[in-house]
């Protein structure tokens, strides 16, 4: 399976007495930079702590990049933190020195103050000494001398029953060590809320996983599609990041004078892609979604047809945001009519015409609008209406080839993981070769490797209905089989 592995690499740490699941730590600390990604979240923790969670986020500050990593902690009643009844380990010390060197006369900096000065006369920190942590909690003294190793300098605070633990490391040094030394301090900071002082006790036997968490939304699957999730059609997705980009830096373009392409045009067989290559785009710029269907526009009364496209093309005028419109099945909609005489014909073309005068005039009084068209049948489009200046990108989606069904059913397992996998439910075997089974499905399109998967998962689901236990997982042959009824039909 090189090169279409369908699980991302995973790593099991053992961690203060819990088994910790790091899947694809590269892939996080990278996919960092597009956003927050939430790493922990939820999760059997030990009382008082009720919640947890950690993220990370790409930044600015002072000048240079870094990776902040966040982690929160909620316990049952406020009095139940790291400073309570004047004890601290060692990240309950961290949180005391800087209540401490805020000053004031509060109870927190009293607490701080005094928490700090009883740690340095019992030898826990000297003053002005490096991470230390005390002799007594050798586990918790191995966590902190991990982060100093990894360069990892913590900030802790309490809020009421909210303890907070923030980490800035520049980007150029971020990887997983630093990733693991900030799940040790997380942890740490729960075995202290849990008074779990001296061995590693209270987190023994427990099993967290790290990673993205798969995001499940109600509405059609496509509606969250990234170009990302697009298999075998690498030059298309160049092209349309490329669209993303001159979206994202208005600036640069007006300072060039350039115009970015807003009408788009992608043709080829039924399946291949095209509405949900629409929909990526518009998730990689962060626009809208607006789907123009053709029972919007058609009408069987004289002069209904020309007013919908007048009607749809001023709302888009209005628009406030970022707008992809997709006229899907354009030819469905606009076709060309010839010379025809017949009154079918003529308001074929009338249509025709008021989209040829709303998109001349779109672009220049809303640039915040793309304009995407698809369809199966570029012939039955008049050359005139998808010229350049309407339709500057004219790009064919085939149907792909062996390497591109590989890499679409890579994809498609992969995502299928993320969404549905669990502790203690395995969805696909180990012997999955999407390689082998592109081999396989010669003629297939990406919509047809879909039906495939979904008519396995749901014969999976309907014998674990029957039988009451979850049979075994998906393998190889259950896909083979699935290719072979599609092809029966």
């Amino acid at each position: 399976m090189t090169g279409y592995e369908v699980r991302p690499d995973e790593d099991v740490v053992p961690l203060l007495g819990a088994e910790v699941r790091v899947v694809d730590a590269v892939g996080l600390l990278a996919a960092a930079q597009d956003g927050p990604v939430d790493l922990l979240a939820g999760g059997d923790f030990p009382a008082p702590v009720r919640e947890v969670r950690c993220t990370v986020r790409a930044e600015t500050v002072a000048g240079r990049p870094v990776h902040r990593f966040e982690a929160y902690l909620r316990v049952e009643a406020a009095p139940a933190g790291l400073l309570a009844l004047g004890l601290a380990g060692p990240v309950g010390l961290l949180l005391a020195e800087r209540l401490a060197a805020r000053g004031g006369d509060g109870p927190a900096a009293a607490m701080g103050r005094a928490a700090a000065e009883a740690g340095r006369r019992i030898g826990l920190r000297p003053a002005g000494a490096a991470l230390v942590s005390p002799p007594r909690d050798p586990a918790g003294r191995a966590v902190l001398h991990a982060a100093e190793s990894a360069g990892v300098r913590p900030r802790v605070e309490q809020d009421d029953g909210t303890v907070r633990i923030r980490v800035d490391v520049p980007s150029a040094e971020v990887g997983p060590a630093q990733l693991l030394a900030v799940l040790g301090l997380l942890f740490q900071a729960v075995r202290e809320l849990a008074g779990d002082s001296v061995e590693p006790t209270v987190l023994r036997g427990r099993t967290y996983r790290v990673g993205r968490r798969p995001v499940v939304v109600a509405g059609p699957r496509s509606a969250t599609v990234t170009l990302d999730q697009v298999g075998g059609l690498a030059d298309v997705v160049a092209r349309f990041r490329e669209v993303a980009v001159s979206f994202r830096h208005p600036q640069a373009m007006a300072r060039w004078g350039a115009r970015r392409p807003q009408g788009i045009l992608m043709y080829g067989p039924p399946g291949t892609g095209k509405t949900m290559l629409a929909r990526a785009l518009a998730n990689e710029i962060g626009a809208d979604f607006e789907e123009i269907r053709t029972p919007e526009i058609l009408d069987k009364y004289l002069g209904g047809s020309e007013r919908n496209i007048k009607r749809i093309f001023r709302d888009a005028r209005r628009y406030r945001r970022p707008t992809v419109m997709l006229f899907d099945e354009f030819d469905s909609i606009i076709s060309y009519a010839g010379a025809g005489g017949d009154a079918a014909s003529q308001a074929v073309n009338a249509v025709a015409g008021i989209f040829k005068q709303e998109m001349n005039t779109l672009f220049e009084e809303n640039p915040d609008v793309i304009v995407v068209a698809t369809t199966n049948f570029p012939q039955r489009v008049d050359a005139s209406l998808i010229r350049s200046g309407r339709f500057d990108l004219k790009i064919a989606i085939p149907a792909p080839d062996e390497t591109g069904r590989a890499e679409i059913l890579a994809k498609m397992v992969r995502e299928l993981i993320d969404r549905y996998e669990r502790p203690g439910f395995r969805m696909f075997a180990d012997d999955l070769d999407p390689a082998a089974l592109a081999a396989d499905t010669a003629g297939l399109t990406g919509a047809d490797l879909r039906e495939a998967l979904r008519r396995v998962q749901l014969a999976k689901a309907l014998r674990e209905a029957v039988e009451g236990a979850p049979p075994a997982p998906i393998g190889q042959d259950d896909l083979r089989e699935a290719v072979a009824g599609l092809r029966r039909g």
